[in-house]
């Protein structure tokens, strides 16, 4: 990928804040790309993916819609619409929670876990080779980035 200026054909920024916000837009953009390709085999968006981990990390207990929505990487995901998408591929399962005949019970299924096992060794192998840095950068870029978030 290698210097932003070149990646944007922009020979320099306003100061050095404006090339960081752009910068990072940047990445965000090349990082989805790659996560893409990734789990498009797979007929999973990022989101898709993401509601799957989050489920697995329930470990067998339900959660809700709004749960998931909480969780999720991207805010500005409908949880709704992606757990009816993964419904349909047998990924996750809907049932009325029995305390509360209002609220709706999400689980993933076996082929759900079954799925994220198999991405799971392609998907770890990918994030090193996305980043091209080592660990002791890959720990000083996550201190940054939790600072930066305040």
């Amino acid at each position: 990928m290698g210097k932003i200026e070149d990646a944007i054909q922009q020979k320099e920024f306003k100061n050095p804040f404006t090339k960081a916000v752009v910068n990072l837009l940047y990445t965000h953009s090349y990082l989805v790309t790659a996560q893409n390709g990734l789990l498009k085999p797979h007929d999973l968006s990022p989101e898709q993916y993401n509601v799957l981990r989050i489920l697995r990390g329930q470990n067998g207990v339900p959660t809700t819609v709004s749960s998931i929505q909480d969780r999720m990487l991207n805010k500005m995901s409908n949880a709704s619409r992606l757990v009816e998408k993964l419904k349909s591929k047998d990924l996750v399962k809907r049932e009325e929670c029995p305390s509360d005949r209002r609220q709706v019970d999400i689980l993933i299924t076996d082929k759900g876990l079954q799925l994220l096992e198999i991405l799971e060794k392609q998907v770890d192998e990918s994030h090193k080779n996305f980043l091209h840095l080592n660990e002791e950068e890959v720990n000083l870029l996550n201190d940054l980035l939790d600072k930066l978030r305040g």
